[in-house]
Formats: structure tokens, sequence, C-alpha cells
């Protein structure tokens, strides 16, 4: 498999092709951002440690059924992906009031809420993630009936998965963002999951263990993403 040149640069991902048409290079860089760029700064080990959590979570959820575009790692910062045509709604779960949720509706942070919420947002960095629904999404032509009650599906079939996961490892999913893409006529969990892009608590201390570590300057936000990895069983260099 030969890397071949650069498709497309985000904010702390880049995605280069391969000589495979339907298989991508997905390389995670130090670089991190909050506030839509407003805020960036380089991490030191940020790409290996994502990286690897994302590698083993896909892992988790291939094992469970889920299907996902991770092939294999490649290195400490690449992982071998399926070349997906991205369907541009967010699905995001939330276990936990904390956030935008709460800003949005004046409620308290830290609310367990039974069922778990169900969230579409457009993908749009300019507009700031705007909140939209199923009608606008097949209006729009973002995705069809179909492929949106398959990506709901699969997004609590996830939920099912990782709050068990995290609660066996001392800690709480808040909240989370995923993706989801088409392949060969299927429905396929594309990007990553990493504490970049959910909220994770400590079960007993409530101690903030994600991004928000960096949004609201808490500090040590690398060392306590390494400590959410060890306490799934992740092992990183």
């Amino acid at each position: 498999m030969e890397k071949r040149e650069e498709l497309y640069a985000g904010k702390a991902k880049s995605v280069f092709r391969t000589d495979d048409p339907d298989l991508f290079v997905l390389e995670f860089r130090d670089d991190t951002s909050a506030f839509d760029g407003e805020k960036k700064e380089q991490l030191n080990r940020k790409g290996m440690v994502n990286n690897r959590f994302n590698a083993f979570i896909m892992e988790k959820l291939e094992a469970a059924g889920v299907p996902t575009h991770f092939e294999k790692l490649l290195s400490s910062t690449e992982s071998l992906v399926k070349n997906l045509d991205m369907i541009p709604v967010e699905c995001v779960v939330r276990n936990i009031s904390a956030g935008s949720l709460c800003r949005r509706l004046g409620v308290e942070e830290g609310q367990t809420l039974n069922p778990p919420t169900y969230e579409l947002f457009l993908k749009n960095d300019e507009l700031h993630d705007p909140m939209v629904n199923e009608s606008l999404s097949v209006s729009f032509g973002w995705a069809t009936e179909a492929e949106l009650e398959q990506m709901k599906t699969l997004t609590y079939k996830v939920n099912g998965v990782l709050k068990q996961l995290f609660d066996d490892a001392g800690m709480l999913l808040v909240d989370y963002k995923l993706e989801f893409g088409r392949a060969g006529g299927q429905v396929v969990l594309g990007d990553e999951f990493s504490p970049d892009g959910c909220r994770i608590w400590d079960k007993e201390t409530r101690k903030k263990m994600d991004k928000d570590r960096f949004r609201q300057g808490l500090g040590d936000v690398i060392e306590t993403y390494e400590e959410v990895g060890r306490r799934l069983g992740i092992t990183f260099d």
C-alpha cells in the first residue's frame, strides 16, 4: 500500500490517498482547536494518543457488530481507513446534560438524561454546525430516510456498547458525536472516536477527562487523555 497526495486537511487530522482508490490514510496530528478554530495549540503526543484511542474503540465497535471505516493501524499517528462518501450530518447522543445543551436550554449541568437524547447537526464550520432534523436532511438531500434510520440505530448501538465500556472503567460517557458515510451501499461509521469528540467524566469525582480540559484551560490535556486510555486498557508508546 502506497501513501500518496494529501486529499484533505482538517483541524486535527489529514486524509491521504493511496494506490487503492477504496482506501485512505488517516493521519492524526498534534494540532488542537476549539470554538470553531478560535483557540489553537499544538499538544505533544496528541496525534499518537488519539490514533491509538480511536483504533481501540473502532475495534470494540466492529466486534459488537457496528460497521466502521477502520482497517488497521499503520504507525503511531496513522491508520488505514475505507474511503467513504461522508454524510454531512453529525449524530449527537447525550447521556448527561452538559455543554451546548445546558446553554441552549438553560438546564443544569450533570443531569442524567433518561432516555438519552439524540440530535442531528449539519457539519458546517462557517454556520457553527447548526441543529437540523430528519425532514431537513431529506429535503436538502443530505441523507435518505433509510440512511437516517440506520444512522440512528447504529448510534444507539454504539451508545450501549461504549456506555458500559466506560462505566466498567470508572468513567461516565457524558455525550459524543458520530459521523457516518456510505460504502458499498451500507452506512458505515467514519471519522474518529476520541476524547476530542466526546465528554468523559470520572464516575466518582466527575473530573472532566476530555477536550473540555483544553476548552476551559484546565490543563493536563494529553495526560488526562492517556489516563482515560489506560483505564480502558489501551497501551501508548
